[in-house]
Order: structure tokens, then C-alpha cells, then sequence
């Protein structure tokens, strides 16, 4: 019995305010609903979240479509760079991307690394894996983490593949128990 993973990108919110509380734009909110229309056709049992507002967000219309809460994570919040409260400007981020992927242990002072932001969110998402077995589960992220999920199975999705996601997008991807066998994008 095969258990799928609905990995949910947030859809697009504010480049400025508190990384927790930012919630989305016009546009995101506006994209929410076809995430919700393409979820929808999947037969969703469980829904997880960041903590984050604009991942809560993106995945709560279609909790409240199946008749489920929420159910929130604090360790699928996104990478910690130096301040958990404010965003890194784009400016600051692609650099910092770029040597955080090619040294996965690499860390500002007061923040985490890949490999910390990895372990964290595998733990989460090992832990869903076996409560959840044999369930269709979404899970509203965010791109880092996401892509680093996604990289704890298979090396292929790196920076050039977080480059290449959108905000939203949705990846499904199926798991034999911790094995992941499968997986396809559904965003197009």
C-alpha cells in the first residue's frame, strides 16, 4: 500500500513584512483556488502545514473542502538564514543559495543549514510517513524546504530544480513505506 505525498509550494505572497505572519498577494490568493481544484481531484485525507501564514494559506480551502483541520508542524517552517522573523532579500538569497548548496553544512551566525533545515523536515516527514501510511497527504512548504525534502531521497533535485519551481506549485510524490518510488508535477 502506497502512500502519497502532495508536496505544496505556497503561493505568492509580499516580498516585504515578518517571514511568519507574511500572508499572500492578489495573485497568490487568486492561485489558491486552482490549487485547490487540482487537490481536489486527488482524494486528500491529510493536511500539513509550515506555520507559516502564506503556506496555511495556500492549503486551507482545501482542508475545509475535505472536512479536516490544518494539522501545523513547526519544523516544516522554512530555512532559518539569520532571523527567523524577516525575509532575506533576493539580493541576499540567491548568493546565499548557492553556497549553501554546494556545502550543505554551511550556516550564518544565528541560523541553520541545509543540512539542519534538511533533518528537521525529514523528521517531520518520516514521522507522517508511518502515522499516515497508505494516506494522501498535502503538505503546504515552502521552496527550500521543499527541494530539500525532495533532495533527502534523490540528488537530482537541487538549486537548479528550486529554481526551476514556481510559487505555487504541487509535486506528488509516492512513497513505498520510506522509499520514494515516484514523482510528478502537477502545477503546469
Amino acid at each position: 500500500m502506497n502512500t502519497f505525498v502532495y508536496m505544496v509550494r505556497h503561493a505568492e505572497s509580499p516580498k516585504e513584512g515578518n517571514e511568519r505572519t507574511r500572508g499572500l498577494t492578489e495573485k497568490g490568493n487568486s492561485d489558491v483556488k486552482r490549487v485547490t481544484d487540482i487537490l481536489k481531484e486527488e482524494e486528500i485525507n491529510i493536511v500539513v502545514s509550515s506555520p507559516y501564514i502564506r503556506s496555511i494559506s495556500t492549503v486551507e480551502p482545501l482542508a475545509r473542502h475535505i472536512g479536516e483541520e490544518v494539522l501545523i508542524f513547526e519544523d516544516l517552517k522554512e530555512r532559518k538564514f539569520y532571523s527567523e522573523n524577516n525575509r532575506v532579500s533576493d539580493k541576499e538569497l540567491f548568493p546565499l543559495l548557492e553556497k549553501s548548496f554546494s556545502e550543505s553544512n554551511f550556516a550564518l551566525v544565528g541560523g541553520e543549514s541545509n543540512d539542519d533545515c534538511q533533518n528537521r523536515a525529514i523528521s517531520v516527514l518520516n514521522e507522517l510517513l508511518e502515522t499516515f501510511r497508505g494516506e494522501k497527504m498535502v503538505i503546504g512548504t515552502h521552496g527550500i524546504v521543499m527541494t530539500l525534502m525532495m533532495r533527502y531521497f534523490d540528488s537530482t533535485y537541487n538549486l537548479d530544480f528550486l529554481h526551476s519551481t514556481s510559487k505555487p506549485d504541487i509535486y506528488r510524490m509516492e512513497f513505498n513505506e520510506q522509499k520514494l518510488v515516484n514523482v510528478q508535477r502537477l502545477w503546469v
